[in-house]
């Protein structure tokens, strides 16, 4: 075996996962080269803090109601055709709001834009469990969350430079010609995909009920979900406060706040590979229990976190949290029937997601309550959440899906 073919073997890379890669770099920097700039172009445009505050509130909502119909039309469709519909969508809320500037394009444009990242995420997962044998879903799932990470630096970068080169009007618009041309590269990557058969509506008549699909969990996968809930109110809860902490009671700047974010994100980065390998290798369940752990720490470091050094260790430890991410998403697969396999990932990141969107209200109300406050019952979330997990599923005898 050659050295490109041992990497592409250790690295689990197929056809199909490879192609999805370069999809995802493609697809993900242009979404990044203006979506985290919108509140302040929603500002330019003359919306009020309601309204900036609606959008960030449909970019939550959208991503856990979309999860379900993606994942039930990847299952009907096939992941390549899915894949494809899903980017036509996206690119529509792009030309939309390229074309009409004005606060309610992005208002409306978001129920298309989003399409991508949010109706294709059961998609990419399910490339995953078609095309790697069990045994390497946790190094593919691994690796396209290393590959994520890369718009979400590269993206903000560019779309900065443009920003200030060209000022919000004309640099937004530069930006959207750039999100759109990734996007029609990115529709060459899916169409090259080899497609998967769709599953047989005949050998599960139910299963396009929701209902059936949410019976069908586990009761490891239902346990799983009820863990997950509480450690995503663990995040959530200081969720959009975390760069007021940083500024107000750590004294750094935007940029400064800049490198923080960039040290996250690096160590996750370093996580994921590794991790996944031996997750693969070891069984899945210790380092979803680890990751549940660092969940907890990052709101207690965040309690003595008032200078850069503590800031930078507080987000170190938010990027470790990362660690066992890959582990936790290939035991939802594992857990999954084949057949409703997109399905059941979707059915379960709408539940979730729907629960823990409360978790920004509570956090709010907690923060005006006082934001120690806030940080010690993300921390109780935290670890009931992993007591939970270790209680109702570590302790029980692994299988070969775990």
């Amino acid at each position: 075996m050659s050295l490109g073919e041992s990497i592409g073997e250790f690295l689990a890379l197929r056809r199909n996962t490879t192609l999805l890669l370069g999809a995802l770099v493609l697809a993900l920097t242009g979404e990044r080269l203006w979506l985290g700039f919108a509140p302040k172009y929603l500002e330019t445009l003359g919306a009020g803090v309601f309204i900036i505050g609606l959008f960030d509130a449909l970019q939550t909502l959208l991503g856990a109601i979309y999860a379900y119909p993606g994942g039930w039309l990847t299952d009907r469709w096939g992941q390549r055709r899915s894949l494809l519909l899903f980017n036509a969508l996206s690119l529509a809320g792009y030309v939309m709001v390229l074309c009409w500037r004005h606060w309610l394009a992005l208002l409306l444009g978001s129920l298309l834009f989003l399409a991508w990242s949010a109706l294709s995420l059961p998609a990419t997962f399910s490339v995953v469990a078609a095309s790697l044998e069990a045994s390497r879903h946790t190094m593919g799932i691994g690796l396209q969350s290393l590959v994520r990470r890369l718009p979400m630096m590269l993206g903000p970068l560019l779309g900065g430079w443009l920003l200030q080169h060209y000022g919000w009007p004309e640099g937004v618009k530069r930006a959207l010609l750039g999100c759109i041309g990734l996007s029609l590269a990115t529709t060459a990557f899916q169409w090259f995909m080899l497609e998967t058969p769709a599953a047989d509506p005949k050998a599960t008549p139910d299963s396009a009920s929701f209902s059936a699909v949410v019976k069908s969990f586990t009761p490891a996968l239902r346990e799983l979900l009820v863990s997950d809930i509480l450690i995503r109110f663990c995040e959530r809860l200081p969720y959009v406060f975390v760069i007021l902490w940083a500024m107000d009671q750590g004294g750094v700047d935007a940029q400064r706040f800049g490198y923080l974010v960039t040290i996250e994100m690096l160590t996750a980065m370093l996580c994921y590979l590794p991790v996944a390998h031996l997750a693969d290798k070891h069984g899945r369940r210790p380092f979803v229990l680890a990751t549940f752990v660092f969940f907890t720490l990052f709101p207690v470091t965040l309690l003595w976190a008032q200078s850069f050094a503590w800031l930078a260790v507080a987000f170190a430890v938010r990027g470790l949290k990362e660690f066992g991410e890959p582990a936790r998403k290939a035991l939802i697969i594992g857990e999954a029937q084949p057949e409703l396999r997109s399905r059941t990932y979707g059915a379960y990141y709408l539940m979730r997601d729907c629960v823990v969107t409360l978790g920004s209200l509570l956090g709010a109300g907690l923060w005006s309550v006082g934001p120690r406050i806030n940080f010690a019952v993300a921390a109780a979330f935290g670890a009931l959440g992993t007591a939970w997990f270790w209680w109702f599923i570590f302790r029980r005898p692994p299988d070969a899906r775990q």
